[in-house]
């Protein structure tokens, strides 16, 4: 994730061992992964868009278990790329889509939604892509957590939420935490109607799903929407994430064309056109193999 306003730090950074538990497709670029037992009881649930680093064993259990303490920082991730490609976990970050609490029956749960790129069969998806789509019960993986870049003291009365796909686990997250009383609009865009996952959210929150077409750039749609958009009363807590020009011009919209004070506006960059994650060498061989 790219430079954000104001992030809400979590009560604790320690690595979280936790297990596959179960997965579920959710649409053709959905998958649902459930993650529990291990460590899980560690992780404390904040709500609304909390994020976190997830370690993928794609190297094998081996990686996970030589992570340093601090992979999220500086000097531990320096340590964490010492380990060997081909043992190295791969890094990426996500979003607490849901949180279940133990109960007498089951212990805690953990959702992650992940947007599915390419395909696993033929070796066009990412690593991530390609974990999620592949993965068993019983697979191992690591969490570092992060907290949340929607800052709560900014305003959950009313809210204007912006994102494109690969913020809509977040979007849900937020809307799942709001008051019931709450009011506002959100704007989602996606790149096709199976993509446009319904989730909860209070009676006086609208909900706008934009379709992007193919070649159009994703977040323009949602930018262009919010510029049209009729926007509640202020003061309202704006809250933009997705593809990093999105959060850029919406912020500097909103700020500047729409009078809402910098203080109201929380946003986050989460990925850039043209900068994909970087692939260990050992997993494009075995793509390539597959492909």
């Amino acid at each position: 994730m790219a430079l954000a306003s104001r992030l809400v730090k979590p009560e604790t950074q320690g690595l979280v061992h936790v297990t596959v538990l179960r997965s579920e497709r959710l649409s053709p670029h959905w998958m649902r992964i459930t993650l529990g037992g291990g460590e899980i009881d560690a992780f404390r649930p904040m709500g609304y868009d909390q994020w976190f680093r997830i370690f993928l064993p794609l190297g094998g259990d081996e990686g996970l278990d030589r992570l340093p303490a601090k992979a999220n920082k500086l000097f531990g991730y320096l340590k964490y790329l010492r380990i060997p490609d081909g043992v190295r976990p791969v890094m990426r970050n996500y979003t607490v889509r849901a949180y279940r609490a133990a109960t007498a029956e089951h212990g805690a749960e953990l959702d992650v939604d992940f947007v599915l790129h390419g395909s696993a069969d033929d070796g066009t998806a990412g690593p991530a892509s390609r974990w999620a789509e592949t993965c068993e019960a019983g697979e191992s993986v690591v969490l570092i957590d992060e907290g949340l870049a929607f800052n709560p003291e900014r305003g959950t009365d009313r809210v204007v939420l912006v994102a494109d796909e690969t913020g809509l686990p977040a979007i849900a997250g937020v809307c799942a935490s709001l008051p019931p009383h709450a009011s506002g609009l959100v704007i989602v865009e996606v790149p096709s109607a199976d993509d446009a996952l319904e989730f909860a959210h209070p009676a006086g929150v609208t909900v706008q799903w934009i379709l992007r077409a193919p070649g159009d750039k994703p977040g323009a749609l949602a930018l262009q929407a919010l510029r049209d958009a009729t926007l509640p009363d202020a003061p309202f807590h704006a809250y933009i994430v997705g593809e990093q020009a999105l959060p850029t011009e919406a912020r500097r919209h909103l700020v500047g064309e729409r009078g809402v004070p910098k203080d109201l506006v929380s946003f986050c960059g989460y990925w850039r056109v043209g900068a994909a994650s970087p692939t260990p060498k050992s997993q494009v061989a075995s793509a390539e193999v597959h492909a």
